[in-house]
């Protein structure tokens, strides 16, 4: 009978380049749930499976809470319709988030444009280019609220 392969803190940390104390802190929150060998942690392929899906959900930007209750919706189920019903709705909710953030960015790179624009014509004593910069600053502003 073969047994199943476990892996060190040591090893994930490597593997994943995090630190063991992430890792720890993972298990605390009830992400990960490593079996015990005396004071050393064992992890199994179903905890290394479960880190590689929390460090996905955080590079996606959803919450601690988030990624657990997804993980923990797997736990031994054959219908996996309700699991990924909520991870689309998941991800359609972070998406509106950085669709909005990109907006903006957008709306202050176009600020910052404005205000260099105006400096630099400033300096170089372009009064009317600098008034131009300043009344398309004033627009965008006026048309952003």
């Amino acid at each position: 009978m073969a047994t199943e392969q476990t892996y060190t803190i040591t090893e994930l940390a490597r593997e994943f380049d995090i630190t063991p104390r992430a890792i720890r802190f993972y298990e605390d929150q009830g992400l990960l749930r490593p079996a015990r060998s005396g004071r050393a942690r064992v992890y199994t392929k179903a905890d290394r499976t479960r880190l590689k899906l929390t460090l996905r959900g955080k590079r996606l930007g959803l919450s601690l809470a988030e990624i657990r209750e997804l993980i923990e919706m797997y736990g031994g189920v054959r219908n996996y319709a309700p699991q990924l019903q909520r991870f689309l709705k998941a991800l359609a909710v972070r998406r509106a988030a950085l669709e909005q953030q990109r907006e903006d960015i957008e709306a202050v790179l176009g600020e910052i444009a404005m205000l260099e624009k105006q400096c630099t014509d400033l300096l170089g004593h372009d009064a009317v280019g600098a008034a131009q910069a300043k009344a398309e600053l004033a627009k965008r502003i006026r048309n952003a609220a």
